[in-house]
Parts: C-alpha cells; sequence; structure tokens
C-alpha cells in the first residue's frame, strides 16, 4: 500500500469552509465578550460618578457650615461630647445636694 495524495484534496478542501467558519464564530464571540466588558465599565463609571457628585456635595455642605459659622465648631463638638457624657446613665460626679449647709 502506498499513500495517495490525491486523497488530501478532498480532505483539505472540506476542512477550509470549517476553519472558516470555526474562525467565524471565535471573532463574534470576541465581540460579545467587548461588548459585555464595555457596558460593564459604563456602568461602573456612573456608579462611581455619582459617588463623587455625592462626595462633592456634602463637602460643600462642610465648607459652608465652617465658612459660615466660623471656627467655633470645635467648641460646639465639645459642648455635644460634654451635654452626652452628662446624659448617660451613672455619668459624673453626684452632687450630693441632701448633704448641703443651710446658709
Amino acid at each position: 500500500m502506498s499513500f495517495n495524495p490525491g486523497i488530501l484534496i478532498p480532505i483539505i478542501g472540506m476542512m477550509i469552509p470549517i476553519v472558516a467558519i470555526w474562525t467565524s464564530h471565535q471573532q463574534k464571540i470576541a465581540k460579545m465578550q467587548i461588548t459585555a466588558a464595555a457596558q460593564q465599565t459604563a456602568e461602573k463609571a456612573a456608579q462611581y460618578a455619582a459617588h463623587i457628585q455625592r462626595l462633592e456635595d456634602r463637602v460643600q455642605v462642610l465648607e459652608r457650615i465652617v465658612t459660615d459659622r466660623g471656627y467655633d465648631i470645635a467648641t460646639q463638638i465639645e459642648a455635644l461630647r460634654d451635654t452626652r457624657r452628662v446624659d448617660q446613665e451613672g455619668a459624673g460626679v453626684p452632687l450630693g445636694l441632701e448633704n448641703k449647709e443651710r446658709v
């Protein structure tokens, strides 16, 4: 038995369309993946933009508070902390008003 090269011609003829179809399919899959990745990227960019806008709005409010009320913010915060300490049960030192001297 000898090898007949004439049999390769029909095999190659059948392989060309199969490879072409497979390549076309791979290209479609790649395009779909790129489209999906682009949509996800666009969604994330929109989420980040919204988050940044919220942060910028908060910074503007803080800037307005500081510039409108001056720099006594630290004093106000400490006053709030002191109020919370007094309001807590068992906080502070008992005054002992029942033992107070009468004048």
